[in-house]
């Protein structure tokens, strides 16, 4: 048998699983999302840059991805530190012939359009890192 709830105490308080409201214990939990090494080589880019490797990918599946991948060169930031500059550029360049030879089949479309759609949060998340720090955006 349940006991009832008191006079003055209701019944989401008396069973805070079922909906109520539970104390908050303090624990933080982090959540870090993990990247595959294609994915991991987009490079941090200006924002107006990644602007326009978004547009490219739109229209011509891969092409923003290509440019994309100069930047690299240039000294665009990534999410894989360790690997040499040139891997990364070649990271880059094979994402952008995968776009461009499944195409056909509307996955490389799809996919160069989330590719030019992650390299703009990524520069949005950089400028708010930067303006949070107090630095230069570039």
């Amino acid at each position: 048998m349940d006991p009832s709830p008191k006079d003055g105490e209701s019944a989401a308080a008396a069973e805070p699983s079922r909906g109520g409201a539970a104390p908050s214990s303090g624990v933080v939990v982090q959540v870090r999302e993990k990247k595959g090494p294609l994915r991991a080589a987009i490079p941090y880019m200006p924002f107006p840059v990644a602007v326009i490797c978004l547009f490219l990918n739109t229209f011509v599946p891969g092409l923003g991805t290509f440019v994309s991948a100069f930047t690299v060169l240039c000294g665009a930031r990534t999410d894989l530190p360790d690997r040499h500059m040139c891997c990364v550029f070649w990271l880059n360049i094979a994402a952008a012939l995968i776009q461009i030879l499944t195409a056909i089949v509307m996955v490389g479309w799809i996919m160069s359009i989330f590719w030019g759609m992650d390299m703009v949060i990524l520069a949005i998340s950089q400028e708010r890192r930067c303006r949070a720090a107090g630095g230069d955006l570039h």
